[in-house]
Order: structure tokens, then C-alpha cells, then sequence
């Protein structure tokens, strides 16, 4: 069976239509099978286009010279959707003619141009962004909500629990992914009503594919003691930007160390391959690639600021979750979530 077209926005992101394709190519390098629909100005992406002889054959190209503004309001970018190259590459998602888009443009505009031409799959209220991050421990950290929902409900904490966990098994390939609630500390007793609810109904809920554990403190997220960390859009985008912002000062303050006398500069070449690992590890490119859970189709927000690898890494993503049916997957956990409920219902009618 042939697999979907990925559609890239190839006016997104900060440098545009050159890192796109060359990121797109660089994936292709591991997902030879895949083919591409290119959004944009068509002669700078012929020009891009010379340098990837990889990609010709493997892409078509949909011209469009319009492109949403990094700083452009969600509702305005709306009502250009059927101009723009973030909108047209959502439309061929929505058309069948692709299956998933990558855009490295505005993330409000993205979000609310996905939902209104993907619509939320049968039975999620909203979806959510879910991003991967770095751990102490053999696999990255699933966190979700990142932004998208600033409130959340117990409800909707329990399907982005059920989102997170299909995502993560495709990651991990973990048949049952651990999952926690963000809260302010691991004891029962405490957050919020909404934490308390969500916990009891995950608690409640048997039959589905995950493990979960409780709650979780925002200094534990990185340890590697859980698959997927569970929280709204609020709370998930500043712990995301306080995490982000401590690995940059622990980068910058090693510099600033190994730069402060001879004897540091000497330090630092004795230790630079231990020094180059951390750097890596620490990369937000090596780790691109948000996922918009929850609609009827595939959507991958990129960095803007990504690099050519980091890119590269949001189309990888996108092509596994493809070959993995991300999509499918869901909606069977949301089948089994849905029977769990009543069998929770005719235990309680007991």
C-alpha cells in the first residue's frame, strides 16, 4: 500500500523555502517511500529544488506567493486561508490529496486553520499540541497540551491522557505508555478540582492502552520516570519555555566557564566530547516537531527558527506517525475510552 503525500509549507518559518526543502530532503534520505506537494513561490522552490536532486522526482510543486505573518492575528490569517501556503497545504490534508501538512509558520494561525478545515475527531472536545522532549532516561517525554488550550476541563485533560499515550506508543514502543497529571506535587490530595476529576477517571477508566500513574512535578518532567506528562495549554507552554530557557543557560553559562582563563580553555578540549553530547541532547532542533492531536488528519508545527536537521526532524516525525497510523490508532482508544464509560456507567447503575 502506497502512503500519503506529506504537504510542506514551504513559505513557514523564519529562513522559508530554502530550509523547508532542504529539510524535507534530508528526511527523505530515511523515507524514501514518501512524496511531497511543495507550497509556495514555485521558482524559488525550482531554485531549492536544484541542489536535491532527491526531491525532484518525488515532488510536486502548488504555487502560492501569499504567506501568514509570524505576527499575524489567527482571525485574520482565517479569512486568507484559500490564498495562503499554510492554508492550501491544510487544504490538501482536508482533500485527501495529502496525508499530513508541516508548517514552520505562525502556530495561532495553524491551530485555528487545522480546526476549521480538519474538524476534531469524534470524540475529542479540542485538540491539543504535543511536543517531544529530552530525558535522563531511553526515550523522550511526551508533553501535551503546549499551547493550544489555555483552559482545560477534566474532561479534556482524560483525552489529551489518551491522545498522548497512542502518540507515545509509536515512539517508545511501549504497548502501555506511563502517563501523569502536571500538578504542584504527587500527592493525592493535591491541585485543583479539575487535576482531582481527571485523576479519578483515569484511575476509573480499565481497558486502555496506558498506565497511569498519578501526578507529576514540573522538576520531574525530564528524568525520564514517565512517557507522557498531561497538562493544559497554560501551564504545558510555560513549563515547555522554562525548560527550553534552562537548557540555553546551561549551554551559555558552560561557555562563558570554559572561555573565563587558560586552564578552562585547556578543560574545555579535554572535555569537549562529553561537552558536544550535552549540546546535542540539550538541541530544541534534534527534538522538532509538534503534533496537533485530536483532528481528522495529520498537522506538524516545525520551530520557526528551526535549522536544516531540525526540519528535517519535524518531516521524520510526521512520515512515522503516517507509517504508524497515528490517526486510526486514537480513534480506537477513543472506542475503548468510550466503553470503559459505560461499563463504569451500568457498574454505578448496579
Amino acid at each position: 500500500m502506497s502512503l500519503p503525500r506529506i504537504a510542506i509549507d514551504a513559505m513557514g518559518g523564519d529562513e522559508g523555502v530554502r530550509v523547508m526543502v532542504s529539510g524535507a530532503a534530508l528526511a527523505r534520505r530515511r523515507h524514501e517511500q514518501f512524496k511531497f506537494l511543495l507550497v509556495g513561490d514555485e521558482a524559488r522552490i525550482k531554485a531549492a529544488l536544484d541542489n536535491h536532486p532527491n526531491m525532484r522526482g518525488a515532488s510536486e510543486i502548488l504555487h502560492c506567493d501569499d504567506v501568514v505573518a509570524g505576527d499575524e492575528k489567527p482571525t485574520a490569517a482565517l479569512r486568507r486561508a484559500k490564498t495562503t501556503s499554510m492554508g492550501l497545504a491544510i487544504a490538501a490534508v482536508k482533500s485527501g490529496d495529502c496525508g499530513a501538512a508541516v508548517s514552520g509558520g505562525n502556530t495561532g494561525a495553524l491551530m485555528a486553520m487545522s480546526k476549521l478545515a480538519l474538524r476534531t475527531m469524534p470524540g475529542i472536545d479540542r485538540p491539543a499540541l504535543a511536543g517531544l522532549m529530552p530525558t535522563l532516561g531511553d526515550d523522550d517525554v511526551v508533553m501535551l497540551d503546549l499551547g493550544a488550550n489555555t483552559e482545560c476541563d477534566a474532561r479534556n485533560l482524560v483525552q489529551f491522557a489518551v491522545m498522548g499515550a497512542a502518540y507515545s506508543r509509536i515512539v517508545t514502543g511501549k504497548s502501555a505508555p506511563s502517563v501523569r497529571l502536571l500538578n504542584i506535587g504527587t500527592e493525592e490530595i493535591k491541585g485543583t478540582d479539575r487535576l482531582q476529576e481527571a485523576a479519578a477517571m483515569l484511575r476509573a477508566a480499565s481497558g486502555l492502552s496506558l498506565d497511569f500513574q498519578g501526578f507529576i512535578e514540573a522538576d520531574k518532567i525530564n528524568r525520564g520516570l514517565v512517557d507522557v506528562v498531561v497538562t493544559d495549554g497554560f501551564s504545558g507552554n510555560i513549563a515547555l519555555k522554562a525548560i527550553e530557557g534552562s537548557a540555553r543557560f546551561v549551554t551559555d553559562l558552560l561557555k562563558t566557564a570554559f572561555r573565563s582563563s587558560i586552564r578552562s580553555k585547556f578543560g574545555f578540549l579535554v572535555s569537549r566530547p562529553a561537552t558536544e553530547l550535552l549540546r546535542h541532547h540539550l538541541d530544541p532542533n534534534n527534538h522538532n516537531g509538534g503534533v496537533f492531536l485530536g483532528l481528522n488528519g495529520v498537522v506538524v508545527k516545525s520551530h520557526g527558527s528551526a535549522n536544516v536537521n531540525g526540519v528535517a526532524n519535524a518531516v521524520n516525525v510526521t512520515a512515522r506517525l503516517l507509517e504508524e497510523s497515528l490517526t486510526e490508532r486514537i480513534l480506537a482508544d477513543l472506542a475503548e475510552l468510550g466503553e470503559a464509560r459505560l461499563r463504569d456507567n451500568g457498574s454505578t447503575a448496579k
